[in-house]
């Protein structure tokens, strides 16, 4: 048996958001050693595998409101100790309805988690709008939903270098940021290939059981539905 690592992933929620959007943390779990010992006997190869054992914590109030009627309650409020700056490895901040206002004290929280080494921010869809309030997206490289671009850089400033037109997801430095939706799955894949949290053999044997990661970091072709400014909703 490979040696055992602690890997924190914080999911932040600080109002609602696409059930979508925050269901790539599934990718994650499914690297853990929870799961895999559930599915060692399929895969011999995971023997001598370092297997991390991820610790689930969502940093918002509750219940928390997601798509489709559905709920779920945290873990964590933003406040406590176990998910202060400096106790987490990843923050991924899922998107909710664009047009949503996000109190003060949870963006500070935000911020600092951005602020402290060793902290990865992984934004999904429109979670670089909860990302945009807290500040974090000033002179970043950053994708985001293809038809809220030219929103983005209205809120938030035009020394954002916009990437959401071209790319799937997109890292500057310790901040990663996805587009629409399902873009979450190929930003959590590209994420734990590189990361130094997940061994290559174990991430690969994951991606494959969940079926995600084989989609190119560029789009293939264009947006069929165009999202205009305010009108839009969560994506």
């Amino acid at each position: 048996m490979g040696k055992e690592t602690v890997v924190r992933i914080g999911v932040f929620i600080p109002t609602e958001c696409q059930l979508l959007d925050q269901a790539c943390i599934d990718i994650f779990g499914s690297m853990s050693r929870q799961y895999m010992d559930l599915i060692k006997t399929l895969h011999p190869r995971l023997s001598p595998i370092s297997r991390p054992r991820l610790t689930f914590t969502i940093s918002a109030g509750e219940p928390i409101l997601l798509t489709s009627n559905q709920k779920i309650l945290a873990t964590n409020h933003f406040s406590d100790p176990e998910v202060a700056p400096g106790k987490l490895n990843v923050v991924v901040v899922p998107g909710p309805d664009p047009n949503s206002k996000f109190e003060k004290e949870p963006l500070d929280w935000l911020k600092k988690q951005s602020e402290t080494k060793g902290t990865d921010i992984l934004s999904v869809c429109t979670g670089i709008f909860i990302c945009g309030e807290a500040g974090l997206l000033k002179g970043r490289t950053v994708c985001g939903p293809r038809g809220m671009q030219d929103l983005i850089s209205k809120k938030y400033g035009k020394d954002i270098v916009q990437k959401g037109t071209e790319l799937r997801w997109v890292q500057d430095g310790n901040f990663w940021s996805s587009g629409g939706v399902t873009n979450g799955n190929d930003l959590v894949a590209a994420y734990a290939r590189r990361s130094k949290f997940f061994p290559e053999p174990l991430v690969e044997i994951a991606l494959d059981m969940v079926d995600v990661g084989d989609r190119p970091q560029q789009y293939g072709r264009g947006q069929s539905v165009s999202m205009v400014g305010n009108e839009s909703k969560t994506a």
